[in-house]
């Protein structure tokens, strides 16, 4: 079983590495305005994603999944309260030495929902409890149509221009919402067929993430973001990037085994609360921001954070799905079974 899995590893990984080497090479295809068309072919992936896994969650297991409220509790305050204080810190430890854009980049980022589609695919390659993942990855896109206009407002005092979410709002019903009640509709009908091809839903996922990296890359690379402020604001950016996920991931796995949570559900709980969504960051700076500000500087951290966020969580996914089938095969008795 062992052996599976690290060649599983290894395709994901690679692939990732390739994605970036393809974006650097040949940025067109997946950047705004290609032929690729990546923000239809984002949005047709995670509508994908979310009606696999409608197939896949019983109606009872997707309740079991929405009840589980301490998990909720802890992934939404990580989302929405803790990133934005620690953004807040981030800024006043920095002074003059950031300059003012790039300081409004990395609030922007800590304001962010959560990811949507890696979020569910990590958890369900690392073993995790997958219906808490859809419920908060769901939640955290609604939830943040709100809240992130309103953190930046309150960082800018008020300054910002009116917001038109409507359009916003309506993407996140069409492409996660709606796919998700459509899935479970057609259990009835797919449900055995999605039960026998788990493999193929798992490999659905991954070429998604595989699919943003590969985007985002693209269109960092065509906008100039790495190369029009010069080196200094990516190396702050980079260094930033890590140390906040650095810090964000060592709480929320230190407060998830506090709370005594079992292992399918702390995963579910890392992985969901430490993300930041570049397919919600990209449109949405777009509206908030307008053509005001310097977009490319202000999305710098999230262009940085994002691709971290997915090599790691990676790593970590395969490497957590390991040691849950090493464990199961020695001690099957001790998995949790909800």
């Amino acid at each position: 079983m062992a052996p599976v899995n690290k060649k599983k590893l290894d395709w994901f990984l690679i692939g990732m590495i390739l994605a970036v080497i393809l974006a650097a090479v040949f940025p067109n295809p997946g950047a705004a305005g290609g032929f690729l068309h990546p923000e239809l072919l984002t949005k047709l992936g995670v509508a994908l994603i979310f009606f696999l896994h409608g197939l896949l969650l019983s109606f009872v297991a997707l309740k079991a999944g929405t009840l589980r409220w301490p998990v909720h509790l802890l992934v939404q305050t990580s989302t929405f309260i803790l990133f934005p204080i620690l953004g807040f810190g981030a800024i006043w430890l920095s002074g003059s030495a950031v300059s003012p854009d790039l300081k409004l980049g990395f609030f922007y980022l800590c304001a962010l929902p959560s990811t949507v589609s890696s979020s569910v695919a990590m958890t369900a390659a690392a073993k995790g409890n997958v219906p808490v993942a859809v419920f908060n990855a769901t939640l955290s896109g609604l939830i943040g149509v709100f809240l992130t206009p309103f953190w930046i407002s309150l960082m800018l005092n008020g300054s910002s221009h009116p917001i038109s979410l409507g359009k916003v709002v309506l993407d996140l019903v069409i492409w996660l919402i709606l796919p998700l009640v459509v899935g479970q509709l057609a259990r009835p009908l797919l449900g055995t067929w999605a039960a026998r091809n788990k493999r193929f839903v798992n490999k659905v996922d991954r070429i998604t993430i595989l699919v943003l990296v590969y985007t985002s890359f693209c269109d960092s690379v065509k906008t100039g973001v790495w190369t029009s402020h010069g080196i200094a604001p990516i190396l702050i950016a980079f260094v930033g990037a890590a140390a906040l996920f650095t810090l964000i991931m060592v709480l929320m796995f230190t407060i998830s085994k506090r709370l005594g949570f079992p292992s399918e559900d702390w995963i579910a709980a890392v992985f969901c609360g430490s993300k930041k969504s570049l397919a919600s960051g990209v449109p949405m700076a777009q509206l908030i921001f307008g053509s005001h500000a310097d977009l490319s500087m202000i999305l710098l951290p999230i262009m940085i954070y994002h691709p971290l966020q997915l090599i790691v969580c990676g790593t970590l996914a395969s490497r957590w799905a390991r040691r849950y089938d090493e464990t199961k095969l020695t001690a099957p008795q001790q998995i949790p079974s909800r």
